[in-house]
């Protein structure tokens, strides 16, 4: 009966695959049951191991640098899509009007604020902020408060009734949508700052957090630094005995044998048995019978550089950046191979941009900063109601990379746009400005070059030059 029941259930089938095999070759593999299982025990030691490295070893601090560098850069910035010119018009001087007031600290400007949030983001898995309306701003009345994210309790857990709940700080209704989070006013740990335990409920709408979604439902962020975290502090260690080694050897100059204890008779201080002796170029110095001295010749690791330059691949591998980002040696290194290991790295920090940075931090600024904008009167209350859609419409433009052969990639943009595979405004797109704006601005130098009759560029070609058919 039981291998009947077995073989109509197809119990009797065996694993074909050697990644869920047994045996004594997997005895001690790890697994995950679950991503958020494994965020709330182990996410908060990670990210405080984490922001230890980015401040105390230059590989990992370099490697942050490059990653805000490249997804944040000078900013991701906002053009509206609005269909009237007036209208996108106004709302890029009501922006740039807003941008230096969006820190109510003053450390930085909008942009400035976005790099903070992604450094937050890549060394502690995750960073929150708070959209906040004050009252008698000098521009669109609207802060942004960057918030800590041990601000937001990760083991805060609750029943709220009628289905709704927080799970790791963080109210979700019945649906399972994200209604509030549970925030703490102050950062623990701050010098001179009152002890209040209670966390204040801030609506979601309210709430920026921003993170790199691995699996649908993640709940919180990890360190980008996960994958790299033992290795680093492995590395670390050998590391500082490789240099102990060294020092230590670098001490002794050699050994001396005497069998009557005074040091062959050699002048010099003597300091708890080691004898410190100044010695001339060409001296000779006579040694009594028996006494012999032999000099340290200490060996020295053959490996260090190759074990060190293989495990910063693996470092830089595991924050998906390219090796040379990471270490700065470009030993050997060739204009194909870096181009090719740079087009990698951009798609993924393009993803990065669009997908994570743009969608859960730069489109509810946005949405937040026009309907402000409209209720402060800056922007026309009826034309808003009547198309919303449009005034709330934006491209998010990211700066452009810097070219690694400008010549040829320009060169390349240029055939592409003649051929007609790309508009002249998604190139000058991509290259993070506003192709009104640089037509109107390459208008008004033609208009002041042909008033003050300069000429630049190539010279026009003149008919008596085209050679005759």
């Amino acid at each position: 009966m039981r291998t009947l029941l077995h073989r109509l259930f197809g119990l009797t089938r065996t694993r074909s695959f050697d990644a869920a095999g047994g045996g004594r070759r997997w005895e001690g593999a790890r697994t995950v049951d679950g991503l958020n299982t494994a965020i709330l025990a182990g996410a908060t030691t990670a990210a405080r191991r984490a922001g230890w490295y980015a401040r105390n070893n230059p590989w990992v601090a370099a490697a942050v640098d490059s990653l805000v560098g490249n997804v944040v850069g000078a900013g991701i910035k906002p053009q509206s899509t609005h269909p009237d010119r007036a209208v996108r018009e106004r709302l890029q001087v009501l922006w740039l009007r807003w941008t230096d007031h969006a820190d109510p600290g003053g450390l930085a400007d909008f942009y400035g604020l976005q790099a903070m949030a992604v450094r937050a983001m890549v060394e502690g898995g995750e960073s929150f902020a708070r959209l906040r309306v004050v009252p008698d701003a000098p521009a669109v009345p609207l802060h942004i408060d960057l918030l800590d994210r041990d601000q937001v309790p990760l083991d805060l857990h609750r029943d709220i009734g009628g289905g709704a709940r927080i799970r790791a700080g963080i109210e979700f209704n019945g649906a399972g949508q994200r209604t509030a989070y549970w925030v703490m006013r102050d950062r623990p740990g701050d010098p001179l700052t009152p002890l209040r335990l209670e966390p204040l409920r801030l609506p979601a709408t309210d709430c920026l957090h921003l993170f790199k979604p691995l699996a649908a439902g993640q709940l919180r962020g990890i360190t980008w630094l996960a994958p790299v975290l033992l290795r680093l502090h492995e590395l670390d260690q050998f590391e500082d005995a490789a240099l102990v080694k060294a020092k230590v050897a670098a001490l002794f100059t050699g050994f001396i044998t005497d069998p009557d204890g005074t040091a062959g008779g050699l002048a010099g201080t003597n300091i708890n048995g080691a004898l410190t002796v100044g010695m001339e170029p060409g001296s000779l110095i006579p040694l009594p019978p028996g006494t012999d001295i032999r000099f340290s010749n200490p060996t020295e690791h053959d490996a260090y550089a190759p074990f060190v330059k293989n495990h910063l691949r693996a470092v830089a591998a595991g924050m998906g950046l390219p090796y040379e980002l990471v270490s700065g040696d470009l030993e050997g290194v060739t204009y194909s191979s870096i181009r090719a290991g740079l087009i990698e790295f951009r798609r993924r920090v393009e993803q990065l941009q669009h997908n994570v940075v743009v969608h859960l931090f730069c489109r509810p600024v946005w949405d937040r900063f026009v309907r402000l904008a409209v209720l402060s009167g800056d922007l026309p209350a009826h034309d808003f109601d009547r198309d919303p859609a449009a005034y709330l419409g934006c491209e998010w433009l990211p700066p452009k990379f810097d070219y690694v052969d400008p010549k040829k990639d320009v060169e390349a943009e240029i055939l592409a746009i003649n051929a007609g595979l790309k508009s002249r405004r998604q190139a000058i797109s991509e290259r993070g400005y506003d192709a009104e704006q640089v037509d109107a601005e390459i208008a008004a130098d033609k208009a002041r070059t042909d008033a003050l009759g300069l000429s630049f560029g190539a010279p026009p070609v003149q008919k008596e030059d085209i050679p005759d058919e």
